[in-house]
């Protein structure tokens, strides 16, 4: 750690070159052993009082689950059960626990919002602590745009530097980037953030970029951690759309030094900059309602808590000794590389007896949301796969049990989906068979009484008023704490926040069976075997070709149809009954492409609807952010040859950056390589080359010093060039 310290502080002190990395302090990170471990013992910052209140949660769920079961029995037995009801029923046991969960564990976090404490001593409202040790704030980036990576970073790092700690931070851009274009604009970006923190004395910035993409982002992190994590005492990972404010950076990277036993610390990340009407009903319901729901979590939880993949700093030597991953055997999608990597990090780390504490009170942590529908759609499609893929760490020797309810929520939270959908599909058979089947009154086995279907209907409206409640409750109480809490209340206008609630609500309830269709697809196509791959996620305003998103929702249209005509052929009631579920699937396609642009989302903001206390009043490190987007130098995404070629500067410094110098390393039989130089080597002019590469020999070709030198003569060569 100290050899890092004095490299850095003599190359600025004898105003040397910027270099893009640090010397290497190697860390050891073992690949974990899932069969084989011991449980380890509760940690200090555990609450004395966990078990009780795992009782009350789970012990309330499970009686409000058992009523609803209950309930919906009495429902379906007058008569007895058919085979169609017992299906119905079994459905909705599991889905009123599933229910009466979420119920409880929102309003347990009531005492927490209200009283804003917390485990490890962090006081938001305190003077902000001294640093002492070192830690590196980590942005694995993939074919992002460098414009809002940047600005995004240089906002946070200014913050940062600005509380006169920066000394004790170093940041480093970790690339997987794939397209050629995308990595130079990058090392462009990365060039001129660096040398401007290193003429303010900011905290350092370091640039990597990986030729092969090996576990995605848990192979990216873990090839840092064995490269250079022996040189920080932590490590706070962020994502290429987070945000985080100098504030809460310090105070993180103090309750690491404070409390020796702690693991990872998981911040709660808000949603900014949502402009489309989709995004900002995202950013409103997640700082409305998220801090109960993460406070619920943090109560019964403890200090066996989640990581969520970014917005939260780790100690680097409990994630190197503990979370190194393995890949699950057999073929993608429930095989290789753990997709959701997050939680299965999280209960690697507290099985080797390092705390996992969430902090949901501490603020300054922010994200960016998913701009439509169809984007949370495919971000769902990845998150469903590794989700799923959980189901085989699950048997892990020695996970605590929340770690094991982690990972379960998180396979159930895509499971319910079709079991909605069966349930759904199972009552409407019974009502048609109840409208146009004759009934059996005279069975072939033995009945003194006719026998026929039939069903409570007064019993049946208040279970389903009862679940409808359970649903919305959650919000409610939300939205009552904050008009109890003065400070929140302030900040969001008080009861001037009441028709975002409204709308939000109305939003969501129309959302929610267009998603159960989208997740179920999703098991349904895991279950296939199709590997969901990994996809750039979009941040821009949403704009989706009509005709894509009539492709993406024609499916769940044509459900809502069918669900219509067979209601209404059933009975009119019935069809008014279900009209929630059918107006959202049958207006699948309008509502998400009204929902996804920008024209209903200014529309209401301008009307001051859906506004969270970001758009009222925004935090110093977004103001930073937008000026930086506004102000800066602008960082375009250019054909990178051409690039190179016409900036000498820009192109040094991708040599320097290159692995080797750019020079092949014996045993380096990488196709893409050896094929992209080939291509380079045996074109004729420019075009030639350009047309022959594939994208990943392209980028492939500019790692490798002979193919770079090539093609930047054919640039020299070129028509263009001459004139």
């Amino acid at each position: 750690m100290d050899a890092v310290t004095r490299a850095v502080a003599a190359a600025r002190a004898a105003d040397a070159p910027l270099v893009p990395l640090p010397p290497e302090a190697p860390l050891a990170m073992p690949v974990q052993d899932l069969g084989r471990a011991e449980r380890a013992p509760p940690p200090a910052t555990a609450p004395p009082s966990i078990a009780l209140r795992r009782l009350a949660v789970f012990g309330g769920a499970a009686c409000l689950g058992g009523l609803a079961a209950y309930e919906m029995y009495k429902v379906l037995e007058v008569g007895g059960l058919t085979a169609l009801e017992a299906v119905v029923l079994a459905l909705f046991v599991v889905l009123s626990c599933w229910i009466a969960l979420a119920f409880v564990s929102a309003l347990a976090g009531l005492p927490g919002l209200l009283l804003q404490r917390n485990r490890l001593g962090i006081d938001p409202a305190a003077p902000l602590p001294p640093v002492e040790g070192r830690t590196a704030l980590l942005l694995p980036t993939y074919n992002e745009d460098p414009a809002r990576v940047f600005a995004g970073l240089a906002a946070t790092l200014g913050s940062l530097a600005a509380t006169g700690q920066g000394g004790r931070f170093d940041a480093f851009v970790l690339s997987d980037t794939t397209d050629a274009d995308v990595w130079i604009a990058e090392e462009a970006a990365y060039l001129a953030l660096a040398a401007r923190l290193a003429s303010e004395g900011g905290v350092a910035l370091y640039y990597r970029h990986r030729a092969r993409n090996t576990d995605r982002k848990a192979g990216n992190i873990a090839e840092w951690v064995r490269r250079f994590g022996g040189g920080y005492a932590a490590m706070l990972v962020l994502d290429a759309d987070s945000l985080m404010s100098g504030d809460t950076i310090v105070r993180l990277a103090a309750a690491m030094d404070e409390n020796p036993g702690v693991g990872l610390i998981q911040t709660l990340p808000v949603l900014v900059g949502g402009r489309t009407l989709f995004a900002r009903c995202q950013q409103f319901a997640g700082r409305l309602y998220g801090p109960l729901l993460a406070h619920g979590l943090t109560t019964w939880q403890g200090s066996e808590g989640n990581y969520w993949g970014h917005n939260a700093i780790i100690r680097t030597a409990a994630f190197a000794a503990a979370a190194g991953l393995p890949r699950l055997p057999g073929k993608a999608p429930f095989g290789g590389t753990i997709l959701s990597h997050d939680f299965v990090e999280a209960a690697l780390i507290r099985r080797a007896g390092w705390a996992v504490h969430m902090v949901p009170a501490l603020g300054g942590s922010y994200e960016e949301g998913p701009p439509t529908l169809t984007d949370l759609a495919v971000r769902d499609r990845r998150w469903c796969q590794g989700n799923l893929q959980h189901a085989f760490v699950l048997p892990a020797r020695g996970l605590a049990f929340a770690s094991r309810l982690h990972m379960l929520i998180g396979i159930g939270s895509y499971v319910a989906a079709p079991l909605w959908l069966a349930m759904l599909g199972a009552g409407l058979l019974i009502a048609l068979q109840a409208r146009f089947v004759p009934p059996d009154y005279f069975p072939a086995d033995f009945s003194l009484f006719p026998r026929w279907p039939a069903q409570d209907p007064v019993r049946a409206a208040w279970v389903f008023a009862a679940t409808m409640a359970a649903l919305v409750a959650p919000k409610l109480a939300a939205f009552l704490a904050m008009l109890c809490d003065g400070p929140r209340r302030r900040a969001f206008g008080g009861l001037a926040a009441l028709p975002g609630f409204l709308v939000e609500t109305v939003f969501a309830a129309l959302a929610a069976p267009i998603m159960m269709v989208v997740q179920s697809s999703c098991i349904l196509a895991v279950l296939r075997g199709r590997d969901s791959g990994w996809r750039t996620q979009r941040r821009d305003d949403g704009s989706i070709p009509f005709r894509e998103t009539a492709r993406m929702y024609a499916g769940a249209t044509l459900i809502g149809v069918a669900l219509a005509g067979a209601a209404y052929a059933i009975a009119p009631a019935l069809f008014l009954w279900m009209s929630p579920v059918i107006l959202g699937l049958a207006l699948a396609v309008p509502i998400a492409a009204v929902s996804g642009r920008r024209g209903a989302g200014d529309a209401l903001a301008r009307l001051g609807i859906l506004a969270t206390p970001e758009d009222h009043d925004p935090p110093e490190v977004i103001r930073r952010m937008r000026r930086h987007l506004a102000e800066g130098a602008p960082i375009r995404v250019e054909e990178a040859v051409a690039r190179l070629a016409a900036d000498p500067a820009l192109a040094a410094a991708h040599r320097a950056m290159l692995p080797n110098g750019g020079r092949r390393e014996a045993g380096d039989v990488d196709p893409a390589r050896l094929v992209g130089r080939a291509k380079v080597e045996d074109a004729e002019d420019l075009a030639a080359a350009l047309a022959a590469l594939s994208p990943a020999e392209k980028t492939a070709a500019l790692g490798d010093g002979a193919a770079l030198d090539r093609l930047v003569r054919l640039v020299a060569a070129a028509p263009a060039a001459r004139t």
